[in-house]
């Protein structure tokens, strides 16, 4: 018997059948986020002639920002629910949130409707993600968690792949459709995790929310963590351009004819469309992510993340010189080379910068980069392309205006892996020294969001109460203050 077809059957036999109905789960549950995110900033903004809404720009990537931002903060608590209530009931929360959220968010016109129901719709993905990661690292063992991790790397792109191709065939018959087949995602797996889920093996201790709360004050509080963060988000300000400012600019800007070409003659009855940018963005890796790993596997961390970042800064490169949809389409090509590059190598680095005896606590809080980035990166491609591009849709002469756009993004980039050089250099050793330094600027970074919050709160009242300016403030205000008071109390306690 063939030894090499031999091997990867028992590894796939090694498996309960909780792995595969989680993997499945995960399967429909990405098709569902990503089928719909890679429409929902052009039907958000697409007029109600066109079908859309009509929402502004701005208003849509502050809603973009929160919901993107909730997805990552709400998994903090969801992991503590499900050890408390178990995993099966928790999920059956997950996907009726989901489902609800998703069709509710469909039926709505209005933009405070919409946004809740999305937001509805984020906290049902909040639960889900740490109960699925939760499954498979307790179905798994060492020998086989490795391949068993990897299986759901790829059940991740393999629905962030197949959803848009869906999107693409029936948002022609209705854009309701669209939020409907991801609600029908959702709603389906409440079939299996009724009759085929199980709770996995419980560790002997879990986590409560007591313990989940003052985890994350230390963790938060630990500015030399928190400066790592900070610079690392940078990089994935430009991930969250792919769901904003970029299918703007493809809807905008590029003429498609060259890929329509392609795909006629290839007997494909569909257009190159915006939701192509997460097709393309989940094929690159689907197809190249084992090489990938393959190269970099013996490479240092923070020399395989720098690398990463510079090919994503070369994606949006190309971006800017955007001439023809063909250029386009290998701009997304290269930055996903560049986030499947740096971004497994990042928890690496987090285990090699995390205090010694707290190395897990603090690679539980790792997602950090996501809600930074979301939060910046939506408002600010939002901000940026409203005052730059918007303006100049439908115009001739306009490649120095989006050039400089994408380039802002790509010396943005530049910025976050200088910073990540300097403190790879400066931080990288936890000392009370760099502890302090590290405080004093963290605590500047808080200070400045403070003062940007009291601007824009201010620049909100006046004969007409601008919303969206007023809920930016709050949230800056938040961060600020809120960064600076678990900053004090951190150094309270560590000097007692």
């Amino acid at each position: 018997m063939n030894p090499s077809t031999e091997q990867p059957k028992s590894i796939l036999r090694s498996f309960p059948r909780v792995f595969w109905v989680a993997n499945v789960m995960e399967l429909f549950e990405r098709a569902a986020y990503y089928g719909l995110n890679s429409v929902l900033a052009i039907y958000l903004t697409a007029t109600i002639a066109e079908g859309g809404l009509g929402f502004s720009i701005g208003e849509v990537s502050l809603l973009q920002s929160l919901v993107y931002a909730l997805t990552y903060l709400v998994p903090l608590l969801g992991g503590a629910l499900a050890d408390r209530y178990g995993y099966r009931r928790m999920l059956l929360v997950a996907f009726t949130l989901l489902s609800t959220g998703y069709f509710l968010s469909g039926q709505a016109s209005a933009y405070g409707v919409v946004f809740a129901a999305l937001l509805v719709m984020a906290t049902g993905a909040g639960l889900f993600k740490p109960i699925i990661s939760g499954t498979l690292a307790r179905s798994t063992n060492e020998s086989n968690s490795g391949f068993g991790f990897g299986v759901y790397y790829w059940m991740i792109n393999l629905g962030a792949f197949l959803a848009p191709l869906v999107v693409t065939y029936i948002k022609g018959f209705s854009w309701n459709y669209v939020f409907i087949a991801s609600s029908a995602y959702c709603a389906l797996m409440l079939l299996p995790t009724l009759f085929l889920y199980n709770d996995p093996p419980k560790p002997e201790n879990t986590k409560k929310l007591k313990d989940v709360l003052s985890s994350a004050a230390m963790v938060l509080g630990d500015a030399r963590f928190m400066l790592m963060i900070f610079v690392y988000s940078g990089f994935w300000i430009l991930y969250f351009q792919n769901f904003g400012s970029v299918l703007w600019f493809l809807r905008d800007f590029i003429d498609p004819t060259p890929v329509n070409t392609l795909f006629a003659s290839l007997g494909l009855a569909i257009t190159f469309d915006p939701e192509f940018v997460t097709v393309i963005n989940a094929g690159t890796i689907i197809l190249l992510q084992v090489l990938v790993s393959r190269v970099v596997k013996d490479i240092k961390p923070l020399p395989t993340m720098i690398s990463g970042m510079v090919v994503g800064a070369l994606g949006f490169v190309c971006l800017a010189f955007a001439s023809t949809a063909w250029i386009f389409v290998l701009g997304i090509a290269i930055f996903s080379i560049g986030e499947m590059t740096a971004h497994p190598k990042y928890y690496s680095y987090i285990g090699l910068v995390a205090p010694p005896d707290k190395k897990a606590v603090y690679m539980g809080y790792a997602f950090l980069y996501g809600v930074i980035g979301s939060l910046v990166g939506s408002n600010l491609g939002g901000v940026l392309y409203e005052a730059m591009l918007k303006p100049l849709v439908g115009q001739s002469g306009v490649e120095v205006a989006y050039r400089n756009f994408w380039l802002l993004f790509a010396a943005l980039d530049v910025v976050a892996v200088l910073g990540l050089l300097v403190y790879n250099r400066v931080f990288a050793e936890d000392t009370p020294e760099t502890n302090a330094l590290a405080r004093r600027i963290m605590t500047g970074v808080y200070a400045l969001l403070v003062l940007i919050g009291v601007y824009f709160f201010v620049s909100s009242i006046g004969e007409t109460i601008k919303y969206r300016t007023m809920v930016q403030a709050i949230i800056m205000l938040a961060l600020g203050a809120g960064g600076i008071a678990i900053s004090v109390r951190h150094r309270a306690v560590s000097q007692l």
